[in-house]
C-alpha cells in the first residue's frame, strides 16, 4: 500500500523488519519446544532469547537480508544466514527440521491476526459513531427513497441503526476469519513431520493459545486466507454502502447531509463553490479494491501438488494492501459519520415536495379498511389522482379531496396524511438493540 493510505499502525506491521521479527517468533518458538525435548542445546535457544531481546530485528537487517537474497535468491536462506551474522554461532539451531513455508505462513498467520485485530478494533468504533448518529436522530423525520423515488417518510436515525446492524455482521466475519487463520504449522517439507514431530507443532501452537493446522502439506490451504479476504470484501462493500449513501445525500439537488469541509479546504481548482463528497468516494475506490483482491485470494486456492509458488508474489501485494486498505477505508469513513452535517429542516422540506404523494398507501389502506372498497377499485382512486398530482403538482390530498368518486372525509384524510403516524413504531425497532 503506498504511504498515502497506510494507518500509522498497518505501515508498521507490514513493514519488512516486522515481518522478520513474526519469522524469528516462529523459529524461536519452535526451538523452545525442541530445546525443552533435546533436540537443540537448551542454552543455544536461551543466548538467542536474550541476544534478540537486547538488539531486536531492524531495518538494517531488512537492508541485510535483501542483500543476501540477492545472491542466493532464497528469502528464508538469507534471512537465517543473516541470523548468524547478527547473533552468532547459537542461530545453526535456528530452523531445525523446519521448511521454508513452515516459517512465512506461520509468520503470516501472526501478522494477520494483528491486522484482523486492528480492523475490528476500527469496524467498533465506526459501529459506535452510528449508534450515536442513530440515537441523535431516532425522530428526526426525513423521507425514504426506492429506486430513488421518494417513497415513504421515515427517520434519519433508522439509515445509521440499519448500518450499525451491518456493521456488526461484519464484525461476526472478521472474527470467525481471524480465528481461522490462528493456526500454526510447523510439519516439514511435504506435511509428513518427517524432520520435526507433531508434537512440536502443538507446543508452539498451546503457547500461543492457537490451534495446530490438523493435516497440510508444504502449504496453509489457501481457502483459510480467501475467508480473510471475504470477508473484508464484504466489510468493504458494507462501507461502500454507506458512502454511497451520504454522496447521494450531498447531491445538489438533496442536500440532506453531507462530509464535512474543514477550514482552508477547498473543492475544485477552477469552481470555488465546489463542495464535493470526495472522502466517501474515497471509499468506494477502496471497496473495489477489496473485491478485486478476494478474486486474487480465490484464485490462490488451487495449487499444483503439495505446493507451488504461484500465490506468493500475489499474496505479498493483496493480504498487506487488503488489510492496510479496510483499516484506512474504515477510519476514513468513521470521521466522516462523526462529524457529518446534517440538514433537518431541508430533509422535511424534501419530504413534503412531493405534495403528499408519500402517504398514498395510507390512504389506500382507509379506502379498504375504513370504507370497505376492493383494493383494485380503492387502488385506482388514489393511483389516478397520485398521477395526476405528479403531472400537474397540485396537493395528493387536494386532488382526492376534490374526487366525487373518494368517500373520505376531512378528518379521515388529515388522518391519513398524519406524518407521525408513520414514524409511530420506531421506538419499537430501536428497542430491540437496546436504544
Amino acid at each position: 500500500m503506498i504511504d498515502r493510505y497506510l494507518t500509522p499502525e498497518m505501515k508498521v506491521l507490514w513493514s519488512e523488519a516486522n515481518k522478520y521479527r513474526a519469522w524469528l517468533k516462529v523459529e524461536l518458538s519452535a526451538m523452545q519446544a525442541q530445546a525443552q525435548h533435546g533436540e537443540v542445546p537448551q542454552e543455544a535457544f536461551e543466548v538467542l532469547t536474550r541476544k534478540s531481546a537486547a538488539d531486536p530485528l531492524d531495518d538494517a537487517f531488512a537492508e541485510k537480508v535483501a542483500e543476501i537474497e540477492a545472491v542466493t535468491r532464497h528469502d528464508i536462506v538469507a534471512f537465517t544466514r543473516a541470523l548468524t551474522e547478527r547473533y552468532g554461532e547459537e542461530a545453526r539451531f535456528i530452523h531445525h527440521g523446519l521448511t521454508s513455508t513452515d516459517v512465512v505462513d506461520t509468520a503470516q498467520n501472526l501478522l494477520l491476526d494483528e491486522a484482523l485485530t486492528i480492523i475490528i478494533s476500527d469496524v467498533q468504533a465506526l459501529r459506535d459513531v452510528c449508534r450515536t448518529q442513530a440515537a441523535a436522530h431516532k425522530h428526526t423525520p426525513t423521507v425514504g427513497r426506492t429506486h430513488g423515488i421518494h417513497a415513504e417518510p421515515m427517520t434519519f436515525g433508522l439509515k445509521f441503526l440499519n448500518w450499525m446492524a451491518t456493521l456488526g455482521r461484519d464484525l461476526e466475519r472478521l472474527e470467525a476469519a481471524r480465528q481461522r487463520i490462528r493456526v500454526v504449522m510447523l510439519s516439514g517439507s511435504v506435511g509428513t513431520y518427517a524432520h520435526v514431530s507433531p508434537r512440536i507443532e502443538e507446543e508452539v501452537a498451546a503457547s500461543w493459545g492457537w490451534q495446530a493446522a490438523p493435516v497440510t502439506n508444504q502449504t496453509l490451504a489457501r481457502d483459510r486466507h480467501a475467508e480473510v479476504l471475504s470477508a473484508l470484501a464484504i466489510l468493504g462493500s458494507t462501507l461502500e454502502k454507506i458512502a454511497v449513501e451520504i454522496r447521494h445525500l450531498q447531491r445538489s439537488e438533496v442536500r440532506e447531509a453531507m462530509e464535512p469541509f474543514g477550514k482552508g479546504q477547498t473543492g475544485s481548482s477552477s469552481m470555488p463553490h465546489k463542495k464535493n463528497p470526495i472522502l466517501t468516494e474515497n471509499v468506494t475506490g477502496f471497496a473495489r479494491l477489496l473485491r478485486g483482491f478476494l478474486v486474487t485470494g480465490l484464485e490462490n486456492v488451487a495449487l499444483w501438488h503439495e505446493r507451488d509458488i504461484s500465490h506468493s508474489s500475489a499474496e505479498r501485494v493483496i493480504l498487506p494492501d487488503a488489510t492496510a486498505g479496510a483499516s484506512y477505508a474504515t477510519r476514513r469513513l468513521t470521521g466522516v459519520l462523526r462529524d457529518l452535517v446534517v440538514f433537518p429542516d431541508r430533509m422535511l422540506r424534501n419530504l413534503n415536495d412531493l405534495g403528499g404523494l408519500v402517504f398514498s398507501q395510507r390512504v389506500l389502506h382507509a379506502l379498504i379498511d375504513d370504507k370497505g372498497m376492493m383494493r383494485e377499485a380503492a387502488y385506482g382512486i388514489v393511483q389516478r389522482n397520485a398521477l395526476k398530482s405528479w403531472e400537474t403538482g397540485e396537493g395528493l390530498r387536494d386532488l382526492l379531496k376534490a374526487d366525487p368518486e373518494n368517500p373520505l372525509t376531512d378528518s379521515e384524510l388529515d388522518a391519513a396524511f398524519d406524518l407521525q403516524w408513520y414514524l409511530r413504531h420506531v421506538d419499537d425497532i430501536y428497542a430491540r438493540f437496546g436504544m
